[in-house]
């Protein structure tokens, strides 16, 4: 039992990051996209990507995925203006509270009334805004305590005809406007206002896309919290129409003054009184105080909501953006910088400078509508979101540089590969395209036409600088990461279709298998010549995997065998492992003294490769069994036939073997034991096809299930294509199938990575979950450290702070370390407390600018411990693979950072001689 907890604990991998798609639905051809929204900062950007939120930092480039998911793909996501609390809706109206920093989910809720089209909090924080249907909902905002019902009721504003599409508030928070697809806006106070009637501005042919209030900048009265009047008021409209509206005031102020104090001071009281069983502002202060009434103007202004009283609206300016055969989709507008952001539907885009609506850029950055759009406080940065194309860009328009540009494989992810130092991840799409992620950020950072005509079937590394991949096209092609080119092509004698790929682990050797005629092929890597064409199998060879030492080659295919090839050998005889169904995948264990195989019916068979001998089989369709899809006539339990694992990996000490395939789960096995240690649940995104098990009977009719899913024809693009097999099944409702098409563990097996239909999820060891100390007893103790620390026994520090497992206490032991004890540290450090050391070395190494100190540590340990690491070479390879990351990435950086001071240093070496002669 002991064991079993402490592979689980091991095992405890959570969601890091979601790659692959910065922005918008992968594969959906109904959701149109959510609004991107910046941090206080300015410097993080929060972006949905299906059921789940993106945070982007721009300054450091990396992105990490907040810990919830909502229940189907988010439509609209705010934040409030202290960074605390993010409110997410997803496309059913059903809303998740969350607390930012912390990514713990404090509330579910369900907004009723109509479809939630926009969603904002008020600059002071204390409501947020709320679009239901034709109306507008304003809520209290909740706290960080969890509470039974958090979401409180402030008012309902009614007026407009159609769907509300645009929110905005004041500055001081005290008025709303809103804009309709009726072609109006119409603008309320929060609270109750004495003598105030809700304006309707009608002025425009088309929806209203983006209203905007601003401040009267000429105005010397000023309200609460240093706030002027609202003095404009800007709308866009759908056919390109920018509208300024002024707000004019007749002011008798004046006149009552010079008619005596008397009736000032009685309309000031009354007007608190209202203001206080109304729960305006300011209304607690006015009664606090009744013997001293305001006399002046200033004082009695208490919002910007009296401030309109009595005021009328006209219709100053009409100004026309001229854009040919293009609709305007989304606008945001910065009050501090004067600066208007307009995406069109062509994919253009135009930055204007009010009130002059001056025209400072105008540029195209897609081939899809821009839905969404969003500029930073500072006003540096401007956020572009294109659903349709899943493109994800922030530009500066001062520099005119873009500060990010992502976008994911058009038509989906289909396959992917690890580079040897675990550093790069490889993805190949439906697109025909080749993408470069780096492992570390998240980022993709390459983007190579590997294909044109084809999907690529697969990818796989040769070494760190040379990728492979395979496609339908009949092609498989070599790409140089150096200069990011492909280099090499490699063909058949006759038109075949790849859809395995395989490279031996020297890179040297590579081989490919077909769909028909079933044959594999064997190219040199170097001359790109056909070495040999390898046949027997009666079905199509659907995987590949070389040998870790010797030069052989294992295949799958659909025929129901698996065979072992000898490449170097012409008289040895194929070995063959027959089985009762359609293998559909092979891996070797690391050492190569193991062969895992899986069927169609769910079962991972484990072979003796030395005498072809069945060691054991694990009967996995119970464990993958799960989902049922909306067309499904049998219960998921029924339905187990479908489910099996498509693709499988050992992990780097070769005890255990991950898998996935055609479920929503992925396994992690422990082979000696036939034990199921781990099961992941990919995605709980209702808005895909078989997450659920169990289907709502409300939904089932005669004619099959009734499609919940409600989208309204104009937030998507409806460019389908009626016969299409590819990226569109021809309906005009359609859902992506939750499924997994590969799944692979890192070099360092600190993280795994699975492919499927939202993207690349990677799930990395959280360290903090983790609590393994070995060998405690009462005397092993934080303080006992620290005061081995003070004593200088350095050694006995170590080996205590291991045996606790606090990194950062081991971090600290050895960063106190002198550089010259380290050689004497590493040699009292004993075998079964090398791997946690190196482990932790590694992550120390990756973050800390002591780039040489810990690379003498990487030396000392593997001088001292060389010799039992590659005994054990098995227990070891993990740590070993995360150490040279480490090493390998600093190197990088160092070498980077030398090239591109290369003339510097040149020119201080010349310098110094010229100093050193001159004496």
């Amino acid at each position: 039992q002991k064991c079993n907890l402490n592979s689980t604990m091991k095992f405890n991998y959570k969601l890091h990051r979601l790659c692959g798609a910065s922005y918008g639905t992968p594969l959906s051809t109904t959701s149109g996209g959510s609004n991107v929204i910046y941090t206080t900062k300015g410097d993080v950007l929060l972006s949905p990507v299906s059921n789940r939120v993106q945070c982007i930092d721009l300054l450091t480039h990396s992105v990490r995925t907040l810990p919830f998911e909502a229940r189907s793909d988010i439509s609209k996501i705010a934040l409030s203006p202290n960074d605390t609390l993010l409110l997410a809706i997803d496309v059913n109206d059903r809303a998740i509270l969350l607390n930012y920093h912390r990514g713990v989910v404090l509330h579910r809720f369900r907004f009723k009334g109509g479809k939630v089209r926009c969603l904002k909090f008020s600059p002071d924080g204390l409501f947020f805004a709320v679009s239901a249907g034709k109306h507008v909902q304003v809520w209290h905002s909740p706290g960080l305590r969890r509470e039974f019902a958090p979401f409180v009721l402030h008012r309902t504003y009614t007026g407009l005809n159609d769907d509300i599409i645009s929110i905005d508030w004041s500055s001081d928070s005290s008025v709303l406007i809103a804009s309709s697809r009726d072609t109006t806006a119409r603008i309320w106070t929060v609270h109750t206002t004495k003598d105030y009637v809700p304006v309707t501005l009608s002025g425009h042919k088309s929806p209203v896309v983006g209203v905007f209030l601003e401040e009267d900048e000429n105005d010397i009265r000023v309200v609460t919290k240093n706030k002027r009047r609202i003095g404009k008021c800007y709308t866009v409209s759908e056919d390109g129409t920018l509208a300024t509206w002024t707000c004019e005031r007749h002011d008798d102020d004046q006149n009552e003054d010079e008619s005596g104090g008397a009736l000032s001071s009685f309309k000031a009281s009354s007007d608190a009184a209202v203001d206080f069983f109304s729960g305006g502002n300011g209304g607690s202060t006015a009664l606090a105080l009744p013997s001293s009434f305001p006399d002046d103007d200033d004082a009695a202004l208490q919002s910007q909501a009296h401030g309109l009283v009595g005021a009328t609206w006209k219709l100053s300016k009409r100004h026309y953006f001229k854009q040919e055969r293009a609709t305007v989709t989304s606008a945001s507008y910065s009050t501090r910088h004067k600066l208007l952001v307009i995406g069109f539907s062509t994919g253009l885009f135009g930055l204007y400078e009010l009130p002059d609506v001056s025209n400072v850029h105008t540029l195209s950055i897609s081939t899809g509508s821009v839905r969404t759009t969003a500029i930073n406080p500072t006003g540096e940065w401007i956020a572009f979101g294109c659903p349709s194309t899943r493109q994800l860009l922030v530009w500066e328009w001062r520099s005119e540089t873009y500060v990010l540009k992502q976008r994911g494989h058009a038509g989906g992810m289909k396959c992917m590969s690890y580079s040897p130092d675990g550093v790069i991840i490889a993805t190949g799409g439906e697109d025909g395209k080749l993408k470069i992620w780096n492992a570390n950020t998240g980022f993709c950072h390459a983007t190579m036409d590997a294909h044109n005509a084809a999907a690529v079937t697969a990818v796989t590394f040769a070494n760190s600088s040379v990728v492979l991949t395979s496609s339908l096209d009949g092609t498989v092609k070599a790409h140089d990461l150096h200069r990011y080119r492909t280099f090499r092509t490699y063909t058949t004698p006759n038109p075949a279709q790849f859809i395995s790929l395989a490279v031996d682990p020297a890179g040297e050797v590579i081989a490919a298998g077909t769909a028909d005629p079933f044959h594999i092929y064997i190219y040199s890597l170097q001359s790109g010549k056909l070495l040999d064409v390898m046949t027997g199998h009666a079905g199509p060879v659907c995987d590949l995997s070389f040998h870790p030492v010797r030069g052989t080659l294992a295949s799958a295919s659909w025929d129901g065998t698996a065979k072992v090839w000898d490449l170097y050998k012409r008289e040895v005889a194929t070995e063959e492992f027959g089985h009762s169904a359609d293998v559909v995948c092979c891996s070797f264990r690391p050492d190569g003294d193991e062969l895992c195989t899986g069927t169609i019916g769910g079962i991972l068979s484990f072979w003796n490769v030395e005498d072809g001998s069945l060691r054991c089989e694990i009967d996995g369709q119970r464990d993958i069994t799960g989902g049922r899809k909306n067309n499904d006539r049998m219960t998921a339990n029924n339905n187990a036939a479908s489910r099996y694992f498509t693709s499988v990996c050992y992990s780097a000490d070769g005890n255990c073997v991950i898998a996935g395939g055609n479920s929503k789960y992925i396994c992690i096995y422990e082979i000696s034991q036939q034990m199921l240690l781990k099961k992941f649940q990919i995605s709980f995104n209702r808005s895909l096809d078989g997450v659920l098990d169990e289907l709502n009977s409300k939904n089932l009719a005669d004619g099959g299930p009734i499609d919940e899913m409600e989208y309204s024809g104009d937030e998507a693009d409806n460019n389908h294509l009626p016969g299409a097999k590819r990226r569109d099944d021809g309906s005009r409702k359609s859902r992506v199938e939750v499924l997994t098409m590969q799944v692979a563990f890192s070099s360092t097996g600190r993280e795994w990575a699975t492919v499927s239909n939202e993207g690349l999820h990677v799930y990395s060891l959280d360290d903090d979950m983790i609590f393994d100390p070995i060998l405690l007893t009462e005397a092993v103790t934080p303080g006992a450290v620290q005061s081995n620390l003070r004593s200088g026994q350095y050694g006995t520090a170590l080996v205590m702070s291991l045996h606790l497992n606090e990194f950062a206490l081991i971090r600290q032991v050895i960063e106190d370390t002198p550089y010259g004890s380290i050689p004497h540290v590493v040699r009292s450090v004993g075998p079964e407390h090398l791997e946690r050391l190196l482990q932790c070395v590694s992550k120390c190494m990756a973050d800390s600018p002591h780039v040489e100190f810990y690379v003498q540590w990487c030396l000392e340990l593997l001088q001292t411990h060389g010799m039992h690491m590659e005994k054990h070479r098995g227990s070891f390879m993990r740590a070993f693979r995360a150490m040279h990351k480490s090493v390998q990435t600093r190197h990088d950086e160092l070498k980077s950072v030398s090239d591109n001071n290369r003339y510097t240093l040149d020119f201080m070496e010349d310098q110094t001689k010229l100093l050193l002669s001159a004496d």
